[in-house]
């Protein structure tokens, strides 16, 4: 079904990920340091990604950085850190999910499962509303193009992550209308995954720093504490 590159130094759980992927008909290629699970996945992009965060030559945070210097893959971090500023630092990088060890196959599968269905690299079609109609979106300085997976800020190209698109698609949708966390969860998360506020904040975060990169003056992501988020149309 999807192209998916392990990057892991455990080589048992190297073994039983693999396994339990190739099971549901995914193709696994695996990798056992960063360095070279980078080097691969920047020559031959794959549909998704799992990293770990500690391995030798090149840890998994590492990895993440550089790869989304580049790249936008779907991303899954493993960790067995049980450590909240580790979580954090991994979605400030660009991380779409977290797993911490030990996990179940059945968690990874179902977690995998909903990434790629949110891509599209199921050979589904991805389930947001502006998608399934084939609709651009134009809202002020803000285009976006879900068929495409392409976002512009005044006509300059803005690289988001799969989660940060669908976000910010959620709430271009209806510009003005607040969306709280738990909304904008349900728009960018599979409802058998729950993650909690700080993740939603994490990728706002990130978003804003993104389109800052283009337009130091963007505001259009306006934080209503304590309710939520809501594009504000100018």
């Amino acid at each position: 079904m999807a192209n998916i590159t392990l990057v892991d130094d455990d080589e048992n759980i190297v073994a039983s990920v693999s396994l339990a992927l190739e099971s549901h008909g995914h193709k696994v290629t695996a990798y056992h340091d960063g360095a070279s699970g980078l080097e691969a996945l920047e020559t031959t992009p794959p549909d998704l990604a799992i990293l770990d965060v500690k391995m030798p030559r090149m840890d998994g945070m590492e990895v993440l950085r550089r790869l989304r210097q580049t790249s936008q893959i779907p991303v899954i971090m493993l960790t067995s850190k049980d450590e909240e500023i580790d979580e954090i630092l991994g979605f400030n990088l660009g991380a779409d999910d977290y797993i911490h060890k030990p996990f179940s196959q059945r968690l990874l599968i179902e977690r995998v499962k909903a990434l790629l269905r949110r891509t599209g690299a199921d050979g589904g079609e991805v389930e947001t509303a502006a998608e399934a109609a084939g609709k651009a979106i134009k809202r002020g300085k803000l285009s976006m193009d879900p068929a495409r997976h392409e976002s512009t800020w005044d006509g300059r190209p803005v690289k988001l992550t799969v989660t940060e698109f669908l976000l910010l698609q959620a709430l271009a949708q209806r510009p003005g209308f607040v969306k709280s966390r738990d909304s904008l969860m349900d728009a960018a998360y599979d409802d058998q995954v729950y993650v909690d506020d700080r993740t939603i904040d994490s990728h706002v975060k990130r978003m804003r720093k993104k389109f800052r990169v283009v337009d130091p003056e963007f505001d259009a992501i306006e934080t209503l504490y304590g309710v939520g988020y809501r594009y504000r149309e100018s």
